[in-house]
């Protein structure tokens, strides 16, 4: 776990740098918050918690240094291999797993490995709970909804 915590550092170091407070807030939020839903997903599922956890931390970081989501997924997984690199402290199967996550992220519709799934829901849980005034998106009401199943809340499901 100190691994995890070594990598968030690096995370808001490079999120510090930004110039805009307003969206380096977002970024920390979001990150952070997506991380805790990973690691509670993961957990659930008996799957790699840790993991899971720091592949949230980097999810998005490509769209908030760079200002655009334009392949943020996609270019997100570099970033993440890069900072893996530096941090020295995980596998090069742990590094596939992490950056395996981050490029299908954003691929809701379509059904990838057991890890991708956990990031891709902990994105939509922290989507549809952080700001309960926002409707859920339509391409993530199927995914919201099997997860209100999967955890049984009490939240009506968004209308499909």
């Amino acid at each position: 776990m100190e691994r995890q915590k070594h990598l968030k550092k690096l995370v808001l170091k490079k999120l510090k740098a930004m110039d805009d407070r307003k969206k380096r807030d977002e970024a920390i939020i979001h990150l952070t918050g997506v991380a805790l839903a990973a690691s509670l997903i993961a957990e659930k599922r008996g799957l790699n918690r840790e993991l899971a956890c720091m592949a949230a931390l980097m999810h998005d970081l490509s769209a908030y240094l760079s200002g655009t989501y334009d392949d943020h997924a996609h270019k997100g997984a570099k970033i993440a291999e890069e900072l893996l690199q530096e941090l020295g402290e995980t596998t090069e199967e742990e590094n596939r797993i992490i950056c395996s996550m981050i490029y299908h992220h954003n691929d809701k519709d379509v059904v990838d490995s057991e890890m991708d799934e956990v990031l891709k829901d902990a994105d939509v849980i922290h989507h549809c709970f952080e700001d309960l005034s926002k409707p859920v998106k339509d391409k993530e009401k199927k995914r919201f909804n099997a997860l209100v199943r999967e955890f049984g809340l009490l939240t009506p499901p968004a209308e499909e």
